[in-house]
């Protein structure tokens, strides 16, 4: 086994080094407080791996992402949101009896219980989708109590799984319905996963939805996009938090809770908001990347640059391609995706962004397209949320089938005040 050496106050320390299948390297650090008496310290985690995972692969430098070793491009391309949740979740592509097994276990979840619909009355009009989704997906742990089990493995593993992932499409188009003051609309056993959601969002008895298969391909798309992206912010919490052996509603509750912040599942609404701005102060592009690039302005290029991808984020270009498609078909007037294109190509071609690697990331096309399809901005999060959900699943199954299994505590340096006594009041 390869070996790092430390060279600690005149000792000398050997630490295992890791590799993963596909030649990524670690320091193996778990001994190293035994040992040394220190730990490392790496705030924000940038430097940090936290398991060992074989769900999804990232590249950041070349612009790769895999699930399960499957390209990304291949996935959006040729399989369906359910068919990649499974993947996810169980390691393989479904054969065709467990696609049909798994698809009827979805229908048979998407309803909610009536109780848990009587929940909506008690939020206000105004209410965030997310705080309702968080709210509600954390109920589940009430309206089925007897899913509380350490046999992770079992069928008890499989409903949970399946019920989550069929019923935040349900949540969140209730959501949606409260926030606007329209009556539910159920969802309907005949239709696909994404069809059905769309469905459930746009449809009312004054103007019923046609469900059209370029907006339910362009759905089914981006929900795979955003279907699982390594160890982020959001995905981290669902494993910290399900560390401490709490059940897997509670858990996703955690996740979407840490999704909803604007550097992460709205960032997208952000993109969309100085997009509009531009358009409405009659900014040019050149004064865009000007201000971009000039620290003391508060001026935010949004949609650019990615904590991991040091190239083009692989999921901007397809949903760059998906934008082409839709507002094709559709003949969509939009000047949001005109500025979108020409900063992008401004961008690209400026010393200053092509010297950082800040190139489009998802977020930069993701929100223009959930517009031309009508959702509106304080959804994309939840957008966000439905798409991401089997891959919190799948991290928090991988998390407990990890031998030893060890809930997450992290350590940290401290720099207040050293040991004082304590003083009485009156002789402060």
């Amino acid at each position: 086994m390869s070996e790092a050496i430390l060279n600690l106050e005149g000792k000398t320390y050997s630490l295992p080094i890791v590799t993963g299948t596909e030649n990524e390297k670690a320091v193996d650090i778990t001994s190293l407080r035994d040992k040394t008496g220190y730990i490392s310290l790496d705030p924000g985690y940038q430097n940090t791996g936290s398991c060992l995972s074989a769900i999804t692969y990232i590249d950041g430098e070349k612009g790769i992402l895999r699930y399960r070793g499957y390209p990304i491009e291949q996935l959006a391309d040729r399989a369906s949101f359910t068919e990649t949740c499974f993947l996810l979740i169980y390691g393989n592509l479904p054969t065709e009896e467990e696609r049909k097994d798994f698809s009827q276990k979805l229908t048979e979840s998407s309803m909610i219980h009536e109780d848990m619909v009587r929940f909506f009355d008690g939020f206000p009009s105004t209410a965030h989708p997310m705080a309702i989704l968080s709210t509600m997906v954390n109920a589940l742990s009430v309206y089925y109590p007897y899913f509380y089990t350490e046999d992770f493995m079992s069928q008890t593993f499989d409903t949970m799984a399946t019920r989550l992932i069929s019923k935040i499409r349900t949540i969140a188009a209730y959501s949606y319905k409260h926030s606007i003051g329209k009556p539910f609309v159920y969802p309907k056993h005949d239709l696909r996963y994404c069809g059905n959601f769309l469905h459930m969002m746009f449809d009312s008895p004054v103007k019923p939805y046609k469900v059209e298969p370029e907006i339910e391909k362009a759905l089914n798309i981006l929900l795979i996009l955003h279907a699982d992206h390594e160890q982020n912010c959001s995905t981290s919490t669902v494993r910290l938090v399900g560390s401490s052996m709490v059940n897997l509603y509670s858990s996703i509750c955690s996740g979407i809770c840490a999704l909803w912040g604007p550097l992460h599942g709205g960032a997208n609404q952000r993109v969309i908001e100085m997009l509009q701005s531009i358009k409405d102060e009659g900014l040019t592009i050149k004064q865009c990347i000007d201000m971009a690039k000039d620290k003391h302005n508060r001026f935010r290029l949004y949609g650019f640059g990615h904590r991991v991808y040091k190239n083009y984020d692989p999921r901007a270009k397809i949903l760059k391609e998906q934008c082409g498609v839709i507002f094709k078909k559709f003949d969509i007037k939009e000047p949001l995706i005109d500025i979108a294109l020409e900063l992008e190509e401004a961008a690209l071609g400026d010393d200053y962004f092509i010297e950082r690697k800040l190139y489009p990331n998802i977020d930069f096309y993701s929100g223009i397209l959930y517009r031309a399809m009508g959702i509106p901005e304080g959804m994309y999060p939840v957008m966000f949320a439905i798409g991401r959900m089997p891959g919190w699943i799948a991290q928090w199954r991988e998390m407990h089938d990890t031998v030893p299994f060890r809930i997450g505590r992290p350590r940290q340096i401290y720099t207040g005040e050293t040991m004082r006594d304590y003083v009485d009041m009156m002789d402060r």
